[in-house]
């Protein structure tokens, strides 16, 4: 399951992609069953979509949906920040947690490698979410992330990465100086940044599953 939601969240397989299930049970050498159980969880968290005598495909986010996903986001995030700062500035070790992602995030970025930049994007916020010490919201961010990451690949006006380093290297410098609340509002803004790129986009890919994951085993 891990290699079909990396590969979702890293946008080789765009929203509307079918899933033939035959074609993946060639490609990870895996039962029928444990593919139909992988898109059965992957459906659960809302990134596939199973429909009834057709298959399944990779989900296309409407407009309303994806909304909904970045309002979600908000509050999430925006109680998050709150428990972090609750004590005033970060401990060095959370900030340096922080810095050496940041330093991954621009690596990634003057590399020009934009799956990497995604995947590290969405990893800054469950980096945070992880640091504010409340499991539960940080399983229910990452599905978050990986929906607004859906909604992105499908929606969005053009290309760009999801949340560029210098915001999340402000956020980070505003936490380290406990600055609760400009991190809040650096985060609020961010995030209304991303979401202000959508638009609706009917154009629906041809993609071929070999040439996404190869011979690749499936993990999870």
């Amino acid at each position: 399951m891990q290699s079909i939601a990396d590969a979702i969240a890293d946008r080789r397989l765009p929203p509307g992609t079918k899933l033939t299930e035959e074609r993946l049970t060639q490609i990870f050498g895996v039962s029928r069953a444990r593919i139909r159980a992988a898109l059965a969880a992957l459906a659960q968290i809302g990134v596939v979509e199973l429909r009834p005598n057709r298959g399944a495909y990779v989900a296309r986010p409407s407009v309303r949906e994806a909304r909904e996903v970045f309002e979600a986001r908000r509050i999430v995030e925006r109680g998050l920040l709150d428990r972090l700062t609750r004590s005033g500035p970060l401990p060095a070790e959370a900030l340096a947690r922080l810095r050496a992602h940041l330093a991954l995030e621009k690596a990634a970025e003057a590399a020009g490698n934009r799956a990497a930049s995604i995947r590290l994007s969405g990893d800054f916020h469950l980096l945070l979410a992880d640091l504010a010490g409340n499991g539960t919201l940080a399983a229910f961010l990452d599905t978050l992330v990986r929906q607004s990451s859906l909604a992105i690949a499908a929606l969005e006006v053009r290309p760009a990465t999801d949340c560029a380093a210098h915001e999340h290297e402000a956020i980070v410098e505003a936490l380290a100086t406990g600055h609760a609340d400009r991190a809040t509002d650096l985060m609020i803004e961010h995030l209304g940044a991303v979401e202000d790129r959508l638009a609706p986009d009917a154009a629906v890919p041809d993609v071929d599953l070999f040439a996404v994951f190869g011979r690749a085993g499936l993990a999870g």
